[in-house]
């Protein structure tokens, strides 16, 4: 993600900020504009932004439950923003923990349509487009015996959260009886997201030919793939076919884990670009790490020279993780074979017309 700068006094600001703790701004995100704006009261519900491109703006109405701080342009029909019109179903607000939880889910599921929508994938609301369009489920609810109701997953463009994910405890309990190196509720929302884009984006022909290649037949039985999985366990050479032993249950979820974790390193290459981040690390020359060390020239377009950056910005990443006594904050290993699956992944991206910024070297 970029960084954001307050238009009006320079302060550094988050992507969820909605004022400035320096001027005392009001903040608003515009999306076609991919920035943060300031803004002055018009009267209303309306506001003009402050910068030099000007315009008049509504806040989302999810921006009433501290939820949201994406712009609507004065005359744009509806009353939510490019990324809350996703929304079919929220939880009972009433409720306290449901509303902070949510708001949680809402933060990173604003991070994933920035990314989607910097790199010009197709993306519209179910409501505009019943037919491919993509709905969001956020849903709250256990039995009687504590068990979860609400289960995370995708069913033909409409992917559903469970609201407890954005509950820590719970999250790192379920990774824990999983097994799992990695658990997040942006992870959630980029994992859901690839089986959408699956569905989206792998048509019938050479694509779905060269996708059968590398992750396999995806006719073979989901469910009997899942419970088999959950029953015996990942192959004992997972790792090396691989991204995550999940990926291993099924083809699609094996494309779902890579499209994810394309997104991971898209998404944090960029952040660090825009620090200005470089590595010039006083070990380890034979790696050749100067190569790719500097974040901001790395073009995003170019598959290797990613990767190769990612490389390197994970190895210092994980090590400074480390050193302040949490785990590695990536603790994956990419084998050749899922570098071949994640290079499918990023010519289904790159190799279509760009609708976004995309991720723009500085």
């Amino acid at each position: 993600m970029k960084l954001f700068e307050c238009p009006t006094c320079g302060q550094r600001l988050y992507f969820e900020n909605t004022r400035c703790e320096q001027c005392g701004g009001v903040l608003g995100y515009v999306p076609e504009r991919e920035d943060l704006t300031t803004l002055g009261a018009m009267g209303g519900s309306l506001w003009r932004a402050l910068d030099d491109k000007g315009g008049r703006f509504r806040f989302c109405a999810n921006a009433a439950w501290d939820a949201c701080n994406w712009l609507i342009e004065a005359d744009a029909p509806g009353d939510y923003c490019r990324a809350c019109r996703l929304n079919r179903t929220v939880p009972d607000l009433s409720d306290t923990d449901n509303l902070m939880r949510w708001r949680e889910l809402e933060r990173a599921k604003h991070r994933l349509v920035y990314s989607l929508l910097a790199l010009g994938l197709p993306l519209t609301d179910r409501f505009r487009d019943p037919v491919n369009g993509l709905a969001f489920d956020f849903l709250a609810g256990s039995r009687d015996d504590g068990a979860d109701t609400a289960q995370i997953g995708h069913a033909n463009g409409v992917i559903t959260i469970a609201v407890e994910e954005a509950n820590d405890v719970h999250r790192e309990v379920t990774r824990s009886e999983l097994s799992e190196p990695y658990r997040t509720v942006l992870g959630h929302f980029r994992h859901e997201v690839g089986h959408y884009y699956w569905d989206r984006l792998v048509t019938p022909g050479v694509l779905l030919d060269t996708f059968r290649t590398m992750f396999g037949d995806e006719r073979q039985s989901y469910s009997d793939a899942l419970a088999a999985h959950y029953t015996d366990g990942p192959p004992d050479n997972w790792r090396a076919n691989h991204v995550s032993s999940y990926a291993s249950a099924h083809p699609w979820e094996d494309f779902a884990e890579t499209w994810a974790h394309y997104l991971h390193i898209v998404d944090t290459i960029e952040t660090a670009s825009y620090f200005g981040m470089r590595l010039d690390p006083d070990a380890g020359r034979e790696l050749d790490v100067d190569a790719a060390t500097r974040f901001a020239s790395v073009d995003a377009k170019d598959f290797d020279a990613l990767i190769a950056a990612w490389v390197s910005l994970t190895y210092a990443l994980n090590c400074l993780s480390l050193s302040m006594g949490q785990r590695e904050l990536y603790p994956f290993v990419l084998a050749p074979a899922v570098l071949g699956k994640m290079r499918f992944v990023h010519g289904l991206i790159h190799a279509r017309p760009q609708g976004g910024s995309g991720f723009i070297a500085q």
